[in-house]
């Protein structure tokens, strides 16, 4: 585990009037995290929109194809998203016939949801997304590589923080 330091309002910065300097948006990595995932949203769409996928259930269906039957719980957890938000995006993909939701017969109160045929098949049309998504990234491999080590570790390290 990383230590950390915590700043106190006399160790930030103040301007010549004694005012609390505050960090400019383009300084802040909160907004270039919230930029980057926008813009990756937004090259996927055209990549994704002729297999009749959103981003989410692209996502989902990532999960998914690595193990199912999945619960609800076990892919929000996967996906990093609460029912209240998974279970519509759930409901859009049974209903588009991509998968299909099913209580656990060892226990009911848990909903096992998997892919159907259609979803199935999916995989195979969704490998010409990452090729078409690796032609727009402005970065090398190598670059792109580290880059999702120092993210993978950024967004573990928040989970426990917000724990």
């Amino acid at each position: 585990m990383t230590t950390r330091t915590t700043e106190t309002v006399s160790d930030v910065p103040a301007d010549s009037a004694g005012a609390i300097a505050v960090p400019r948006l383009d300084q802040q990595l909160c907004f270039a995290l919230y930029s980057a995932s926008g813009l990756m949203t937004k090259l996927y769409r055209p990549l994704l929109d002729p297999l009749g996928l959103t981003y989410p259930q692209y996502l989902a269906m990532l999960v998914l194809w690595e193990r199912a039957p999945s619960t609800v719980g076990a892919l929000g957890e996967a996906l990093g998203l609460d029912s209240a938000t998974l279970t519509p995006l759930i409901k859009r993909m049974e209903a588009g016939g991509l998968v299909t939701r099913r209580r656990d017969s060892a226990d009911e109160r848990r909903v096992l949801v998997e892919p159907t045929a259609k979803g199935q098949a999916l995989r195979a049309r969704v490998k010409g997304v990452q090729a078409g998504l690796d032609c727009a990234m402005p970065m090398e491999r190598a670059e792109l590589k580290a880059l999702h080590g120092t993210l993978t570790r950024l967004v573990a390290g928040l989970r426990e923080a917000t724990e």
